[in-house]
C-alpha cells in the first residue's frame, strides 16, 4: 500500500501536485471561515454531565437564561477625582447602564480577513447594577456579551463595547475599568501580539537557516514551508469541517496545537526524505532524480508511517477519556496527522521526484563524498564506550526526573501569563475593597424536581449556612427563576477563584453545607470557576489512570509489528519513558520552583506524555529501521551501529531542532499553560532527538548487538552487493 501511493506519485507527479493545491488552497479557506465557530472557550462544558459543576451549567442555561457561550464581564465605575460615591451617583451610574443595554454594539470591520469569513457578532449587552463597594471607591456592573472569546472578531466586539461604555461614563465625570475572562483574553492578545509576531517570524527563520546550512540550497530551504503549509492547511480544514458535521466542539486552544504539531512533524518528515534522497544520489549517480525519489520514498515511507501511525495510535487514546477537551483533542491530532502522512507519501515524493537534483541547487554536495564530520565520530564513540553511554545518559535523565519530587499541579487560568495588563489592574483594585471571588462568583443552584415553587424563605437556611462557611467573604441575596422552580445564591469567596485555596474551599466546605442544608426535596448543585476545576481535577485523574497504560501498550504494539521483534520495542519504550520522566521534572523545576508557579499546569503530564513517547518514539523508530538495515550487512554490530548514527543523526538532529523551535513558539504565548505546553514539548524534544535517539538507543544496541532484534534476527546478506563500508563514510 505504502510503495503503491509512493509509486504513483512519482510516476504521476504533476497530477498529485495538482491536485494537493486545489485541495489545500479550499480547505484553508473552509478552515479560516469556520474554526471559531467549531471551537468552545467554556471548559466547563467539555465536563461529563454526571459532574456536579456541569450540572450546575445546565441548571443556568434552562432556568437563568445563561447561554453556553456568554462571557460575564465586572465593569468598575469610580469618580474620576478620586471621592466617595453619593446617592446621585449611584442613581447616574444605574441610569447609563440602563442606557447601554438598550444600545446596540456594532462590530467592526476587520481589516485583517475578507468579509465572508467574518462571523458578525454584533448585538445588544446585558448590562446590569451589581454592587457598591463598602468604602463606596467605586460601583460594579454587570456584563453579558455572548460569543466565542478567542474570535478576533469577539475581541474587536469587546473593545467596541469598551470604548462606548468608557464614552458614556466619561462625560459624567466618572472613570472606568473592565475585567473578567473576555477582558483577560482581548488584553492579553493585545499585549502579545507583536511578541508573537516576532516570535513567529524568529521560528520561520531558523527553520530556513537550518535548511541552507544543512543543504545550502534555496530548494530545499524554502519548499518544505511552502509543502507543509498547503497540507497542514488542508489538515486543519478538514479537521474543522469534520467537527462542524459531527457537532463536535473542539477547544480554543486546538487549531493552534495542530499547527504546531503540523509544522513540526511536516517539516521532520519532508527532512527524512530529503536526507535519504541526498545519500541515494551520492551512491548512485547513474540513477534518474525520478527513479531516486521513487526508491527512496518506498523505503523511508515505511518508517515515516510508523511514525505516524505511533501519534495517531497516542493521540487516538483520548477518545477514551472522560474529559470532554482531552477526548475531542485525540481525534483531531490523529485527523490532522492522517493527512499528513498522506502528503507525505504522495506530495512530498512527487516533489522528489519532479525536481531531481534541482532539489539542492545551486549546491553540488550530493556529488561529491563529504568528510567524516561529528556524526562519523559520534558513531565510533557509542560503538566503542556503548556501556559508558548507557551509564551517563540513564544518570542525566534520572537527575532531571528528580524533579517530580513534589509536584504540584495548577487549573489557574489568567489569560495574562502574570502580566500587567488593564483587566488584572481592575481586578486588583476590586479585590482591595472586597473580596476576591465578587468578579467571579461562586454559584449554588437549587431546583425543585417535584414541581414545587422554591421561595426565599425556603433556601434561607441553606443561604445562612453558605455564610458561615469559613472562606465565604459574602453571599449576594437569592435570585429565583421566572418560573419559580430555581434559585440561585452567588458566593464571592475570600480566596482567589482560580487558585488552589478556592478549589479545596468549594469541593469540600461548601458543597458539604450544600449537602447538609439544602431543602427538603430539592436538588442543589455547586458552580463557578473553582467548582469547574474542581471536579476537572478529579476527571483528569481519572482520565490519566486510563489513558497513560492505554497509549503506551497501542505504541508498544506498533513497534512490534515493525521492529518485528520483542526485545526492542521494550528497550525502546523503556528509552522513550525515561524521557517522559526527564521531561517533566524539569519542566517541574523550572516552572514550580525557579519561576515560583502554583505548579504545572493540569493538562501538562498528559499533553507531554503522548507528545514526547509519540513523537519521541519517530526518531527511535528511524535510527532502529537504519541500525536494522546496517546489521542486515556482512560485519560486526557495533560497526553497523556506527554506520546506522552516522548516516541517520544529522537527519534527527536537525528534525530535532525544527520540531523544538516549532513547539518552541508556543512558549511566549500569554496563556500559562500554553507557555509550559511548549516549552516542555520543545524540551522533550531535544531529549529525545539528541539524548535518546542518537546516544541511549544506538548505545543499547551497540550492547545488545543483534540479539536486540530476538527472535527474527537479522541475518546479513550473502550476495556481493552487500559488502563492508570502507571506515570513513560519507555524512547524509
Amino acid at each position: 500500500m505504502i510503495r503503491a501511493l509512493t509509486r504513483f506519485a512519482t510516476r504521476s507527479p504533476w497530477k498529485v501536485i495538482a491536485l494537493w493545491v486545489v485541495l489545500g488552497v479550499a480547505l484553508t479557506f473552509v478552515g479560516q471561515a469556520l474554526v471559531f465557530r467549531a471551537t468552545q472557550a467554556s471548559t466547563g462544558e467539555f465536563l461529563p454531565a454526571t459532574y456536579d459543576s456541569a450540572a450546575a451549567l445546565k441548571v443556568a442555561e434552562r432556568h437563568f437564561g445563561v447561554k453556553p457561550d456568554a462571557n460575564p464581564l465586572t465593569v468598575l465605575v469610580a469618580r474620576s477625582d478620586g471621592a466617595p460615591m453619593a446617592a446621585a451617583d449611584e442613581r447616574r451610574i444605574d441610569a447609563e447602564a440602563a442606557k447601554l443595554t438598550r444600545q446596540w454594539v456594532a462590530m467592526p470591520e476587520s481589516k485583517d480577513a475578507p468579509p465572508f469569513l467574518v462571523q458578525d457578532h454584533s448585538q445588544l449587552p446585558r448590562v446590569s447594577p451589581a454592587m457598591t463597594a463598602p468604602d463606596r471607591s467605586f460601583r460594579l456592573l454587570s456584563v453579558e456579551l455572548t460569543g466565542n472569546p478567542t474570535d478576533p472578531g469577539m475581541q474587536d466586539l469587546y473593545r467596541a463595547f469598551r470604548d462606548q461604555t468608557r464614552a458614556a461614563f466619561t462625560e459624567a465625570g466618572l472613570r472606568t475599568g473592565f475585567t473578567g475572562g473576555l477582558a483577560d483574553s482581548t488584553d492579553a492578545a493585545e499585549a502579545g501580539k507583536t511578541r508573537s509576531t516576532v516570535v513567529g517570524i524568529a521560528m520561520l527563520t531558523v527553520i530556513v537557516l537550518l535548511h541552507v546550512l544543512v543543504f545550502r540550497s534555496v530548494l530545499a530551504a524554502l519548499l518544505p514551508l511552502l509543502v507543509v503549509s498547503v497540507i497542514g492547511g488542508a489538515a486543519s480544514g478538514a479537521v474543522v469541517g469534520a467537527a462542524m458535521l459531527t457537532g463536535i466542539e473542539l477547544d480554543s486552544s486546538t487549531p493552534q496545537l495542530i499547527s504546531v504539531v503540523l509544522v513540526g512533524i511536516g517539516i521532520d518528515y519532508f527532512l527524512f526524505l530529503l536526507f535519504r534522497f541526498r545519500e541515494q544520489l551520492r551512491t548512485r549517480p547513474e540513477q534518474s532524480g525520478r527513479a531516486a525519489a521513487a526508491e527512496v520514498a518506498g523505503r523511508v515511507g515505511t518508517a515515516i508511517t510508523s511514525a505516524a501511525l505511533t501519534i495517531v495510535a497516542a493521540f487516538s487514546t483520548l477518545g477514551v477519556a472522560s474529559f470532554g477537551q482531552f477526548r475531542v483533542l485525540g481525534p483531531a491530532i490523529a485527523v490532522s496527522v492522517l493527512v499528513m502522512l498522506l502528503g507525505s507519501l504522495t506530495l512530498m515524493p512527487a516533489l522528489l521526484a519532479v525536481t531531481g537534483r534541482r532539489m539542492f541547487w545551486p549546491s553540488r554536495a550530493f556529488k561529491r563524498e563529504p568528510r567524516e564530520g561529528a556524526a562519523g565520530r559520534m558513531g565510533r564513540r557509542v560503538a566503542k564506550r556503548p556501556l559508558t553511554l548507557v551509564l551517563a545518559s540513564v544518570a542525566l535523565l534520572g537527575a532531571l526526573a528528580a524533579g517530580l519530587v513534589g509536584m504540584r499541579v495548577d487549573y489557574g487560568q489568567s489569560g495574562a501569563g502574570g502580566e500587567r495588563t488593564a483587566a488584572a489592574a481592575t481586578a486588583a483594585e476590586i479585590s482591595h475593597a472586597l473580596p476576591a471571588g465578587v468578579s467571579d462568583p461562586t454559584s449554588v443552584f437549587v431546583t425543585a424536581p417535584d414541581g414545587g415553587a422554591l421561595t426565599a424563605d425556603r433556601v434561607g437556611g441553606l443561604s445562612r449556612a453558605l455564610a458561615g462557611v469559613d472562606g465565604v467573604g459574602q453571599v449576594a441575596p437569592t435570585v429565583l427563576s421566572e418560573d419559580g422552580r430555581a434559585a440561585r445564591i452567588d458566593l464571592f469567596l475570600t480566596a482567589d477563584p482560580q487558585g488552589q485555596k478556592a478549589r479545596d474551599l468549594v469541593s469540600g466546605p461548601v458543597r458539604e453545607a450544600v449537602a447538609g442544608h439544602k431543602p427538603a426535596g430539592t436538588e442543589a448543585h455547586v458552580g463557578g470557576t473553582p467548582a469547574i476545576f474542581a471536579d476537572i481535577s478529579a476527571a483528569v485523574d481519572k482520565d490519566l489512570k486510563l489513558v497513560f497504560p492505554v497509549a503506551a501498550a497501542l505504541i508498544a504494539l506498533i513497534l512490534l509489528l515493525l521492529l518485528r521483534s520483542l526485545l526492542a520495542p521494550l528497550v525502546l519504550m523503556i528509552a522513550v519513558g525515561l524521557g517522559f520522566a526527564a521531561t517533566l521534572g524539569a519542566s517541574t523545576l523550572v516552572f514550580q520552583h525557579v519561576l515560583d508557579r502554583p505548579g504545572v499546569a493540569f493538562s501538562l503530564p498528559l499533553v507531554l506524555f503522548l507528545f514526547v513517547v509519540a513523537l519521541g518514539t519517530d526518531y527511535n523508530i528511524l535510527i532502529s529501521d537504519r541500525i536494522r538495515e546496517e546489521m542486515e550487512r556482512p560485519g560486526p554490530a557495533r560497526a553497523a551501529v556506527a554506520r546506522a548514527v552516522r548516516h541517520t543523526a544529522p537527519a534527527i538532529a536537525t528534525a530535532g531542532l525544527v520540531l523544538a523551535a516549532s513547539f518552541g513558539s508556543l512558549a511566549v504565548n500569554p496563556a500559562p499553560s500554553t507557555q509550559q505546553v511548549g516549552f516542555a514539548t520543545a524540551l522533550g524534544i531535544l531529549l529525545s532527538a539528541f539524548l535518546l535517539s542518537i546516544l541511549l538507543v544506538p548505545a543499547l544496541a551497540a550492547l545488545l548487538g543483534r540479539s536486540l532484534w530476538w527472535p527474527l534476527r537479522p541475518r546479513p546478506a550473502a550476495d556481493e552487493r552487500c559488502v563492508p563500508e570502507p571506515e570513513r563514510v560519507p555524512v547524509a
